[in-house]
């Protein structure tokens, strides 16, 4: 009964290496924001092909003609 409530806890060197990690991610955003941010309009244009390939899977792509069944009108 104890082992299915038992919590893991990091450990010392897993507490420094992802405090050096949040670190060095702080250091090179502040460094480097206007690298960063300058690229984030041509971002957010490679954004609008990419969700157009990826979201058109879900609707059967462009084709709208609609089987009929034989004998039956559209």
């Amino acid at each position: 009964m104890n082992d299915e409530h038992e919590t893991k806890h990091l450990s010392r060197g897993q507490w420094v290496f992802y405090g050096f990690l949040i670190f060095a991610g702080l250091l090179l955003f502040t460094e480097h924001r206007a690298h960063v941010l300058g690229f984030l309009p041509y971002l957010i244009l490679l954004a609008c092909p990419l969700m157009h390939l990826f979201m058109h899977h879900g609707h059967g792509g462009h084709n709208h003609h609609h089987e009929t069944k034989e004998g039956e009108q559209k």
